[in-house]
Parts: C-alpha cells; structure tokens; sequence
C-alpha cells in the first residue's frame, strides 16, 4: 500500500485553488467595479438605468427648459442694455440744455450696466443649466428667489423653478450618480412638456411688456 506524501497532496491543494483564483480574476478583473445594467445607483428598488433615467426624465426636460428660458431672458435683457446705453448716451449728448438731462443720461447708462450684468449671469446660469452643471443649480435657486418679487406672473413662474430646482428629483439630476445614468442612456431622449412651453410663453409676455412699457415711460419723460 503507498501512502501519498503529505507535503505533496497539500502542494496540489493549493494550486487548484490559486487556479480557481486566477480564473475568476480573468472573468471579472474588477469586482468591486459599479455595473450600471444592474447597480441601483443609490435609488431604492431600482436596478435598470433606463428605468432610473425615465423615473425622472420629465423633471430632467424641465429644469433644462428653465435653462432655455434663462437664455432667452439673457437675450431680452441685452436688448435692453443696448436701447438704454443708446438712450443714456443720447440723454448725455444734449445734457448740456439742462441738469435734467444730464442726470437722466447717468441713470439710463447705470441701469444698462446692471441689466447688462444680470443678463450675462442669466446667459451663464441658463447654459449651466442646460448641461445640468451642479453649481447652477444653486444659482437658479437665488434667482428664482428674487424673481418672486414679480407678483404676480413672475412669483408663479419662479415658485415652480424653485420646485423643480430645489426638490429631492431636483438634486438628483445634477448629481454625478445621475450624470453616470445620462452617459449610459443616449438612446433615451427627453421632451419638453406643455406646462413648460406655458411658462414660456408667459415669461416672454412679461419680459416684452417689461422692455415696452420701461422705453415708452422713458421716452415720455
């Protein structure tokens, strides 16, 4: 009867597990890697990214419209510093007939430079918006809060940016958790819902009425 070497038969044992070893390291080289087929991605009872990207694809459609209704506004808001520099200027040039006109042209020209300036910040917001940049969501947050002032079409208007901006869905689709579920989805795309073409609509209304009755009171005087 042979009896098998101790040392042998524990040499052999430990190959086959360092075999078995190998061969799961080669069949997935990162266990601990996230698998965005099947990972919840930090939303309970969700396992399918496309399932996470439709459960808020609507909210994502709307924040990136309040961006579009941003740019918008940042365009009105240029004209706007344009028509009051030309005006201030004008109001300077005949400043000379009286003191009235010289401290008109120094108004109109300080109101270009603010709206000028608010108008860039309303071009950079809305474009951060648009590509769903963190820090702009902050932003927007502060100037829907001074938009609440605009009572009372523009306290509507930036009571629901807040809400759409401000809400858990809202902090979510800025996160880079969420950014990871866009990469991973191009081929589920977004729509702009009617209530936001509403709201659009409703600001432009505004801003227009704003420009056309701040020009004509400016004019009569």
């Amino acid at each position: 009867m042979h009896h098998l070497n101790p040392c042998l038969v524990d040499s052999r044992k430990i190959s086959n597990v360092l075999e078995v070893s190998v061969t799961d390291f080669s069949s997935n080289p990162n266990p601990y890697a996230v698998n965005l087929e099947s990972e919840p991605l930090g939303q309970s009872g969700v396992t399918d990214v496309d399932s996470i990207r439709k459960a808020h694809l609507s909210h994502e459609a709307s924040v990136k419209s309040i961006g579009v209704l941003y740019l918008l506004g940042a365009l009105f808001g240029i004209f706007a510093t344009l028509v009051y520099a030309a005006m201030g200027i004008s109001a300077l040039g005949q400043s000379s007939e009286s003191v009235e006109g010289f401290q008109a042209g120094v108004v109109l020209l300080v109101l270009a430079v603010i709206i000028g300036a608010m108008s860039i910040m309303q071009f950079v917001v809305g474009r951060g918006l648009r590509r769903l940049t963190p820090w702009c969501r902050i932003a927007g947050i502060v100037i829907s809060c001074l938009g609440l002032i605009g009572f009372p079409i523009g306290t509507l208007i930036s009571v629901y940016f807040l809400y759409l901006l401000a809400s858990k869905k809202g902090a979510y689709v800025f996160s880079p958790e969420y950014a990871q579920v866009i990469a991973a989805t191009p081929h589920i795309q977004y729509k702009t819902s009617i209530v936001v073409w509403i709201f659009l609509g409703l600001l432009l209304l505004v801003i227009f009425l704003a420009i056309v009755f701040t020009v004509i009171g400016t004019i009569s005087r």
